[in-house]
């Protein structure tokens, strides 16, 4: 399944609808280029979730939990981990087999450690289409 958005407006909205819809224990992993609207996209996500403090990306820190909303918010940008025993020691497993909504960028640099069941968010540009044109994949595993 796909859908298409022509603004990062749009992104974000398609974001917050599934935020919305999201059920505990659901993890989401998200896929696509830099620059690709996966923050905006997941700015969208934890608005759906409730969640009202200001949500960035957490590159550096790799996970932020917001805990705001009707379920606790697992953030994760897995773009700077070297090698998957890095999500060990920050305890992805609580993050993932948790009571929480999880979303994971950069999810394809650690999908080994992906749980069996999860949906897969691949989000891509299309410069022909327009500067702000987005296709985007939904799959679930």
């Amino acid at each position: 399944m796909f859908m298409e958005t022509y603004s990062p407006e749009e992104t974000w909205e398609l974001g917050r609808k599934i935020g919305e819809g999201a059920k505990a224990g659901t993890v989401f992993a998200l896929t696509g280029d830099l620059g690709a609207g996966k923050t905006v996209f997941s700015k969208g996500m934890a608005a759906g979730l409730g969640v009202t403090e200001h949500v960035s990306s957490p590159t550096f820190t790799i996970l932020q939990i917001y805990e705001g909303g009707k379920y606790p918010f697992y953030h994760f940008d897995v773009y700077r981990i070297g090698d998957v025993s890095e999500m060990e020691e920050i305890g992805y497993e609580d993050c993932f087999y948790g009571d929480g909504v999880c979303l994971v960028e950069w999810a394809d640099l650690v999908r080994e450690l992906l749980p069996e069941h999860y949906t897969e968010i691949t989000i891509a540009a299309d410069m022909e289409k327009g500067f702000d044109y987005r296709k985007i994949s939904l799959e679930e595993h």
